[in-house]
This record gives structure tokens, sequence and C-alpha cells, in this order.
């Protein structure tokens, strides 16, 4: 698919600088660099203003309120977005995350945090007018490719810090190392590094229709493509045809992948395959879906457009979007 990587989260040739990750002083020095940034974090959500993604100066007064041993992490240089991140001399502004989750706003919506689409938005009072903590999946069609980069990356390894703070080998608590991209073991030595999650989302046709499904506890009559994780010692393709004939009883002949998108909610790599169906009946697993639906091309063109009476489309930005959109204007080659 020649325009694959124009799917959100697709990447922008970010120049990660990972050699200079367990380099401490070489961070310090970036650090108070004339012109280095920060994104600021707060519950995973990050700091969006009227233009994208705010970036702080390293002295910004909100950068205080991070509380002591705030975890940072140093995301790379920023060269302009002109694709000079893949090698060359480093010459770009240092970009760093920090999590400001130790704030604590006024006032939170409780009940909103962690719902599928958390519309609530926080601001610190020494943010300008306009700055505000807000859901990346609300903000991420609002971002251009290098600050959705950025975002997605700071957002996954953030996740990831979360839930794996004690070591897998022997339950000792581990400690933050390599500017945040990785866990260290102080007492069996072993390091832990951040795991993205493989995740096959599928489009399905047969003829001129299109099957889509919805999950149990999405919001009413939001349909999108069927996706699940691959299990260990499976190929791709092999993941698509399983996972399609679990949920809807579908059987898939060929298929050929399309695009990927890395989804940080927390930490997938969604693989976009394009498969054929070989049947047409479905029988749903209730275990797995709420349903699924033979959809034909025109039909689908009014969903998307959002004027179909039953079916809402998958969300702008996601790659189920993206795939079906592509698959619409027949962009797929």
């Amino acid at each position: 698919m020649r325009i694959a990587e124009e799917v959100t989260f697709g990447g922008s040739a970010l120049d990660r600088a990972a050699h200079l990750r367990g380099d401490e002083m070489a961070q310090a020095r970036m650090w108070v660099q004339r012109g280095a940034q920060v994104l600021a974090f707060w519950r995973a959500k990050p700091l969006i203003g009227p233009e994208g993604l705010v970036r702080l100066p390293t002295d910004h007064p909100v950068l205080q309120d991070a509380g002591r041993g705030a975890l940072w992490i140093f995301l790379g240089f920023d060269r302009g977005g002109d694709g000079a991140g893949h090698g060359g001399t480093h010459g770009g502004t240092p970009v760093f995350a920090l999590d400001l989750s130790a704030w604590q706003p006024e006032s939170v919506d409780a009940e909103a945090l962690g719902s599928f689409l958390d519309q609530s938005e926080q601001r610190h009072p020494a943010l300008a007018k306009g700055q505000t903590f807000v859901e990346l999946r609300a903000a991420m069609t609002r971002l251009d490719p290098r600050d959705a980069e950025l975002a997605a990356s700071a957002r996954a390894l953030f996740a990831w810090h979360r839930s794996h703070g004690f070591c897998a080998r022997c339950g000792a608590a581990s400690v933050v190392s390599q500017a945040g991209w990785q866990r260290r073991c102080p007492a069996c030595g072993v390091p832990h590094f951040p795991r993205t999650d493989p995740v096959v989302i599928m489009l399905i046709t047969r003829g001129n229709k299109l099957l889509i499904g919805r999950s149990n506890g999405w919001p009413e009559g939001m349909y999108s493509l069927l996706a699940g994780f691959i299990e260990p010692g499976e190929p791709i393709e092999a993941a698509v045809r399983r996972e399609v004939a679990e949920e809807t009883g579908i059987r898939v002949g060929r298929v050929d992948y399309l695009a990927s998108q890395p989804w940080p909610f927390p930490a997938s790599l969604m693989i976009g395959c394009r498969g054929e169906a070989l049947s047409d009946d479905i029988t749903i697993d209730p275990t797995e879906i709420e349903d699924a639906l033979w959809v034909p091309r025109e039909e689908m063109l009014t969903a998307v457009a959002g004027l179909h009476p039953r079916i809402r489309p998958a969300r702008k930005g996601s790659i189920a979007h993206f795939l079906v959109s592509n698959w619409l204007a027949d962009r797929l080659d």
C-alpha cells in the first residue's frame, strides 16, 4: 500500500538517538541546552494547545509540580520533520517527556477518566489559555506526523512503566534506566525492555461487501473492522484467518499486508491486512463480539460520511477508518 505511512502515528523519521540513552552526562547537557523541549503528560493525557502538541521549555514553572522522582523520558531530536532523522549527525532540538501525574487539579471527573473516550480536559493554572491535558484519542487527528509520533511514543512508554514496576524474574522492584527506555532489576541484574503487542486488524471483503463488527461495551452504533491479538508462534496470515473464524465463522483465503499503526492504548501495533472471504454466513461468538454485518460499498460510503441510520464508523485517526476510507476510494494498491 503506497500510502501506508500516512496513517495517524505512522511515523515521521524522528531521530530517536538511541545511542545517547545510556549517557547521563549527555542527557544533563541536553536538558539545559537552549531550546530543549518537554512534553508534559498527566495520567497519560498529553498537553495539547490550539496548534497541537505543546512543547514547554525545561524551566517552565508547570514542571515543578511533577514531584520528586517524576518519570521523564528522552524521546530524541526533532529536526523539523524533514526526514533527516535517518542517521547522520545530530543537530536538532532535544525533546523530553515528563509525567506530571503527581499534580492534583482542583476538580476531576472521575467517571470520565478511563472511559471509552474521555472528553474531559484538565488545565494547570501556570499554563497559557487553551493549553489543556487531553485524551490522545480525542486529539490525534489534530496532530501533525511529528507530534503524533512523539505523543504516541511517550504515552506508550509511560503506560509500560506504570505496569512493569517489578522484575518478572525475581519479583524485586525495578528501577528506570536508559533515559526511560529500560527498567533494570537491582537484585538480579536483569534488564527489561518495553514491549509492543502485535494485533491484526482485517479489511475482509467478498465481492462488493465489507465485513464489520462491534465489541461489547462500544458506544451505540459504532462498528469497525475485526481485530485480534497474534498468538505466540503464529504468523500474521494465520492470525487473520483464525480471528475472523473465531468471531464470525467466516472462512478467509488470501491475506495481504496493507499498513501498520502504533496504537499506544496502551501498547499495540495494529497490523492492517486485507483478506478475501470464502464464505458468507455469519455465526457470531458472543464472547468475542456483539454483532457483525456484511455492508455493501454504497452503504459503507453513507456510514463513513456519518449519514447511516444504524452504523457509526470507526473513529477518524484509527487504522480501521484509514483502511475503510482507502478501500472506498480504491487506493489499496
